[in-house]
């Protein structure tokens, strides 16, 4: 995005990197909001820049809170502002409800250039209209130079609760069929291959997308939806390890019919890892009774996100708090939660 193309852009022309004076709320914080956020993120409650923003949801809400921290913050499939909104977008979502409200808070350095905060707003405003929500406040501090990585971002996001939504990590039950709407270490092996300068014949590209309108179409099927869960750090493994626990349940999955992309699984496989303790930035894990699951399935496969679902396992009253994995060879597996972070930054 060029600075040319912004609403009244001549104050921060000359400015061409953020500076401590964009975080100190005087003329240079006012010019960054005014002929930048503003623009971007709309001409509603933004405009009044009020210290706090007056909504009406209308009942039960759904509330979430993320920050983003992702190094390098452009990688293949998307970028550290496309992946701040629908981050927490996807984690309203997952309670069953109607995304409709976020803030934005930016840290900046002292030295970013205002061109690429342009690109991460512009890829920020972008997905946001996609996914159907409005940004209505925000914030912005700068750091001193070295101390901030360019930029950090925290989105807080608020969604309506839908009346016929009981989805909680508690709900999962003997005899659920365990779902997920795609392959597994996308978004994780995007940034690791750029890290460490890796190339194969296909690229792997992050999964980053918002999931609200494909789990809006879920719920609509009527389906009894317990449990859903993006397995964003620490991937599918570690989802499944806390659904276990916090229903007292047992999961048993079938390893084979875990969907991975094959340039992925060839970056983990060169890389020592597991795709399934790999991050995903636009997957959804379902726990359905196994009754509802072709209704599921069929409604993920009907949007792009989820046209790689697929029934991994079930819920059972063995081994409780546990994750366990047939393998190809036919043996049975404990799946663990990891000690440790595996891929730092991923998000």
């Amino acid at each position: 995005m060029s600075v040319e193309n912004w609403t009244c852009p001549m104050p921060l022309r000359d400015h061409p990197a953020i500076v401590m004076g964009h975080g100190g709320g005087g003329q240079l914080s006012a010019e960054l909001i005014e002929h930048l956020f503003v623009p971007a993120f709309g001409d509603g409650q933004l405009t009044e820049l009020a210290d706090a923003a007056v909504l009406d949801p209308g009942g039960p809400i759904s509330f979430s809170t993320d920050t983003f921290t992702v190094h390098p913050r452009f990688f293949p499939g998307g970028d550290i502002g496309e992946l701040a909104v629908n981050g927490t977008v996807n984690d309203v979502a997952m309670r069953g409800a109607v995304p409709r409200y976020l803030s934005v808070g930016f840290i900046l350095e002292e030295g970013l250039p205002m061109a690429e905060l342009g690109v991460i707003v512009e890829s920020m405003a972008r997905a946001a209209r996609h996914a159907g929500v409005t940004i209505v406040t925000g914030d912005t501090k700068v750091v001193d130079r070295g101390h901030g990585d360019g930029i950090y971002i925290n989105t807080t996001g608020i969604g309506i609760m839908r009346a016929d939504a009981d989805i909680r990590p508690q709900r999962a039950q003997p005899d659920d069929a365990i779902i997920v709407s795609g392959t597994m270490g996308d978004h994780g092996m995007a940034i690791m291959s750029v890290r460490e300068g890796l190339e194969f014949e296909s690229s792997i590209a992050s999964d980053s997308a918002a999931l609200n309108h494909m789990i809006n179409d879920v719920l609509d099927t009527g389906a009894d939806v317990h449990v859903l869960r993006d397995p964003t750090r620490g991937g599918l493994a570690a989802s499944l390890n806390e659904i276990a626990v916090a229903a007292d349940v047992g999961v048993l999955i079938d390893e084979r019919s875990i969907p991975v992309d094959r340039t992925v699984a060839a970056a983990c496989e060169m890389l020592g890892m597991d795709p399934m303790y790999v991050a995903n930035e636009g997957k959804v894990v379902a726990f359905v009774p196994a009754d509802d699951a072709d209704l599921v399935l069929k409604a993920m496969r009907s949007h792009p996100e989820g046209a790689n679902a697929a029934i991994i396992g079930e819920v059972t009253d063995t081994h409780r708090g546990m994750v366990a994995a047939r393998t190809p060879l036919g043996a049975t597996r404990v799946v663990d939660m990891q000690v440790g972070e595996q891929l730092p930054r991923i998000c």
